[in-house]
């Protein structure tokens, strides 16, 4: 069934690429970029009851370059759910621990730049996904409990499929990666420093 379908999966394939090389050229204005990644449209069906071979979606992310940079973008193009992405997906624990320190001594500077209204207006709220309770070493009843429950830092945003169709939808992405970044430049901070602000790297 694919190989009756090739010649039009590779005109779309190039035509995504090429759209990921736009972004990158447009986010390398006010960040640097080290590289994209196209994700492939194979499956890995090993474990899954669900056989079929192929996504029905591409995706793709981009990489802050040097380790003063940290954080990236993401983007994904699915029929009727489209959206990009940006922070720490799945961090690491020594970040993820680095980053509970953090906020557990002082979130004022995180909650500044989270709420701050253009930002909550493009980004709204922090979408991974929540402890129950405190992590362990932690006071339930800190008063940032609700930032330090997090197990991963990131926000989404949704487009429909009117809006990915626009010829402003690519500046409309990268505006919106844009007013991204002092969360990233604080979360940079954080993550290349040590509780006494002692430079890591």
């Amino acid at each position: 069934m694919f190989e009756n379908h090739k010649p039009q999966f590779l005109e779309l394939d190039s035509a995504f690429k090429n759209s990921i090389n736009e972004i990158t050229d447009l986010l390398n204005q006010h960040d640097v970029i080290e590289k994209s990644k196209t994700y492939r449209i194979y499956r890995d069906i090993r474990f899954s009851k669900d056989k079929t071979p192929f996504k029905v979606h591409r995706s793709a992310n981009w990489m802050r370059a040097g380790v003063e940079r940290r954080g990236s973008y993401y983007m994904r193009i699915k029929p009727g759910n489209h959206l990009i992405g940006v922070g720490f997906f799945g961090p690491e624990k020594e970040d993820l621990l680095r980053v509970r320190k953090e906020l557990e001594v002082d979130a004022q500077e995180l909650r500044d730049i989270i709420e701050e209204p253009q930002f909550l207006k493009t980004w709204g709220t922090f979408q991974g996904e929540q402890l129950k309770t405190a992590p362990r070493n932690f006071d339930k009843t800190h008063p940032d409990i609700d930032l330090i429950r997090y197990k991963s830092y990131h926000f989404l945003k949704s487009f429909t499929d009117h809006e990915i169709q626009s010829p402003e939808f690519f500046d409309k992405i990268n505006k919106s990666f844009e007013t991204a970044r002092p969360f990233l430049d604080y979360m940079t901070d954080v993550l290349t420093t040590d509780l006494n602000g002692e430079s890591l790297i």
